[in-house]
């Protein structure tokens, strides 16, 4: 299997925007096409959205999946939304379909985590796989070859009572943000087979800018 990981000379540092910058989907979508750029023509785009709808914290990466469905990806294939969750119990499942779907792939992985006072509201991307579940001491497959998380709340103690109770409007805006640097990368990797780190559009179009 040819991933993005196995290139060797491939590494980028970790990125972190606020999602209440005004820049934050251009700065997102400049940096997640940085790290698709050597993705090999016949390799499937697969984004990976874990998470419940079940919990208003831990339910970002479901609703950037339904957000990103909705704006219809040409060149990204999603798994994870509201309707059709992946989560700690499907999640094993979930990866060995899309590996048999999708055997030469490029995965970006999507969750939601906690972290420090001051990082709450941060959007981070950072190369590797994705341990989820370790904010609430699962054991659970790593997945993706590069990952962005969302930190919704605080973390440290009572890890699940915290993501029970996470403002609903913070996770929305978050996802807003992530799925449209999402799509906004598609359209430039459809676009510009070099991966062109700059070539970012400036807006969504015009029947692409409604809310989920």
């Amino acid at each position: 299997m040819n991933q993005l990981d196995d290139h060797p000379g491939f590494s980028s540092p970790p990125f972190k925007v606020e999602y209440r910058d005004d820049s934050a989907v251009q700065q997102l979508s400049r940096q997640l096409t940085r790290r698709l750029r050597l993705k090999a023509d016949q390799q499937d785009v697969v984004i990976i959205c874990i998470g419940t709808d079940r919990s208003t914290g831990d339910s970002l990466g479901p609703l950037v999946g339904s957000k990103l469905q909705a704006y219809y990806p040409k060149h990204f294939h999603v798994y994870g939304t509201l309707e059709e969750p992946v989560h700690a119990v499907n999640l094993q499942e979930k990866l060995e379909m899309i590996e048999q779907r999708h055997p030469d792939r490029v995965t970006i992985a999507i969750d939601a985590c906690l972290g420090q006072y001051t990082n709450v509201g941060s959007i981070n991307v950072a190369d590797g796989p994705l341990k989820p579940g370790a904010g609430v001491k699962k054991e659970l497959p790593a997945v993706g070859s590069f990952h962005i998380t969302g930190i919704v709340n605080v973390g440290g103690f009572m890890e699940y009572f915290v993501l029970q109770n996470t403002r609903l409007f913070v996770v929305m805006q978050m996802s807003e943000v992530i799925a449209k640097a999402l799509f906004l990368t598609s359209i430039i990797c459809g676009k510009d087979h070099s991966g062109n780190p700059d070539a970012i559009a400036p807006e969504l179009p015009a029947n692409q800018k409604q809310s989920y």
